[in-house]
């Protein structure tokens, strides 16, 4: 079964060029041409995405941003913005390689093959740690069994920590991953919203811990208990 490619591309010349290179090497390719488009379809029917960054309708980095809240599909960035503080950002965002205009499209390829041939992270639809029960899929806490009223953002967070389980993600992290800091602020902010996840986990609180001088932890064996 060949792979599917989802390649999010305006420029029609280059889309068209990639499109015939990566069906010419078996792939199966989905070619949107608008942000708001990609936005509406399913990632995870995609085993890759190629994403350019300067789009009609939404933002590159947008998208990228969006999917990793909900997905671990490879993304390769393809894009002719070459600074590195873009480059910094889309790795951060969560984007697997990074890839400046012009290019080869067999060096495309090539990239693509790779990173197909590494594994990714499975997502799990239902994960227990200690009492705590997280559901990916269905954007939900128990704790005990008694489902927890979080909003977006706090969900969010435990996500990230969840995929991350028992690895430190630093509070730069995070704020870039779940928060706007235009609109919602920044590393105080997350301090704020992680405090109140911990309230409402109650005796679970523990399994989410502070790593001194790096962020927060979702720990399956926490070090310290209630």
């Amino acid at each position: 079964m060949s792979n599917a490619i989802l390649l999010v591309e305006d420029d029609v010349r280059l889309g068209d060029e990639v499109c015939q290179t990566l069906e010419d090497e078996g792939f199966e390719v989905t070619w949107v041409r608008d942000g708001q488009k990609a936005a509406s379809l399913a990632v995870d029917d995609y085993d890759l995405v190629v994403l350019d960054l300067m789009l009609p309708g939404r933002h590159g980095f947008d998208l990228l941003k969006e999917w990793r809240e909900k997905s671990e599909v490879p993304v390769i960035i393809l894009t002719a913005r070459t600074d590195t503080f873009d480059k910094v950002r889309g790795f951060k965002l969560g984007g697997d390689d990074y890839m400046t205009k012009p290019f080869w499209p067999e060096e495309l390829t090539a990239r693509i093959q790779a990173r197909l041939r590494r594994p990714t992270m499975d997502r799990e639809e239902v994960k227990e740690i200690g009492p705590i029960e997280v559901s990916i899929d269905a954007r939900s806490v128990s704790v005990d069994g008694e489902e927890l009223d979080l909003t977006k953002v706090e969900f969010d967070i435990i996500a990230l920590l969840f995929r991350r389980l028992d690895k430190p993600v630093s509070r730069r992290q995070l704020v870039d991953h779940v928060l706007d800091e235009e609109r919602e602020g920044g590393e105080r902010t997350l301090d704020v919203h992680v405090s109140r996840i911990r309230k409402k986990l109650g005796d679970a609180a523990p399994h989410l811990e502070t790593v001194w001088g790096v962020g927060y932890r979702l720990a399956t064996e926490p070090k310290e208990k209630k």
